[in-house]
């Protein structure tokens, strides 16, 4: 097998592909003239969504999530987003090809090693009661956590859908509820910053990590606030946090999705409970308008964004000057920001 040339980013409708992709979905569903395959073909660049029509899909019978796959066909457009229309597909088993995971597992921009790294130093600088900042540590460096956590996706497909997303979306809601807690000092500081660190942390479990990104048995049944106040429970225990702190936390975490329909155990009862709930939305939602954009020129409309359920604007924006009334922001402010494009 020749060295993958082709990559989802490069691929625009009108021109022919011809190379080998991950499998990050398929789905088999029935058409008036027959069967058909929906398939999301992906590589460290992103997605592409590609179809098997009627009756070539019927030569199809075991298309599964994980698998590679060498693809040639034509790419066209759907709801302006570029599409392959597939005309060949094979699967390549492992004794055939050994894939480089590098060209095939999309990874944020910032290494993930990295990104822990800051989280942790987050951690003990901004916490001052002992016994968080000795949880938080303790989290962070825990043997069966670290390397879950520098592998694992921030979703499986909404937002920071990528190898350190969980991280870069970790360290993002932890400087979003420091910069609302410097407007607010009455917030529960320490707890709120703990419960920012631990929010999703469940998802190192409830994801696979790799080429495929699914649910694994204990994500489907259980959810990530569930594995989360599991694996925290016995550290809340050994770090010696006093109960009512504990049990705020935990209330945080169960109430981090804000609404019953969008699978919160609990709404928010709590300021710090709301501050992490919508701090968690607002990064998550930042994530997703910078994804959907196929270029960075303002002015431009995005293809119709499902998640959000709509069309989205890259507007102008003003440009940044100095002077004495309106300086620029401080370095520890700064770090707060976030860009447009991760």
């Amino acid at each position: 097998m020749t060295a993958k040339t082709q990559y989802v980013k490069d691929l625009t409708p009108g021109q022919p592909a011809a190379d080998v992709f991950c499998l990050g979905a398929a789905r088999l569903a029935q058409a008036k003239n027959g069967p058909f395959w929906t398939l999301v073909l992906e590589d460290a660049t992103g997605q592409i969504e590609a179809k098997i029509w009627s009756p070539a899909a019927g030569n199809y019978a075991d298309l599964a999530p994980g698998q590679f796959v060498y693809v040639e066909g034509q790419v066209g457009a759907y709801r302006d987003r570029p599409q392959i229309n597939v005309e060949r597909l094979r699967v390549l088993p492992p004794e055939e090809y050994a894939p480089d995971l590098s060209q095939f597992v999309p990874t944020s921009a910032e290494p993930p090693e990295a990104l822990l790294e800051q989280l942790t130093e987050l951690c003990r600088a901004e916490i001052s009661y002992a016994p968080w900042r000795k949880f938080c540590a303790k989290v962070l460096s825990h043997p069966d956590f670290r390397d879950r956590l520098v592998e694992a996706p921030g979703a499986k497909n909404v937002h920071h859908a990528y190898r350190g997303g969980l991280l870069e979306h970790t360290l993002s809601v932890a400087r979003l509820v420091l910069a609302i807690c410097e407007r607010y000092p009455h917030l529960d500081r320490d707890t709120l910053v703990a419960a920012a660190m631990c929010h999703d942390l469940g998802k190192a479990w409830e994801l696979t990590a790799g080429p495929a990104r699914d649910y694994t048995d204990e994500g489907r049944l259980l959810g990530h606030i569930v594995i989360t106040l599991e694996l925290v429970e016995p550290l809340l225990k050994k770090c010696g946090i006093d109960p009512e702190l504990a049990l705020h936390f935990k209330h945080i975490l169960l109430a981090h999705h804000g609404e019953y329909e969008y699978g919160s155990p609990r709404r928010p009862k709590t300021a710090e409970a709301f501050v992490l709930h919508f701090a968690d939305n607002i990064d998550a939602k930042i994530n997703q308008i910078s994804n959907a954009f196929e270029s960075e020129e303002p002015g431009q409309w995005s293809p119709f964004a499902r998640t959000l359920d709509r069309y989205l604007y890259n507007p102008r924006r003003t440009p940044r000057e100095t002077n004495e009334k309106s300086p620029r922001p401080r370095e520890k402010d700064a770090q707060c920001l976030l860009p447009l494009k991760a």
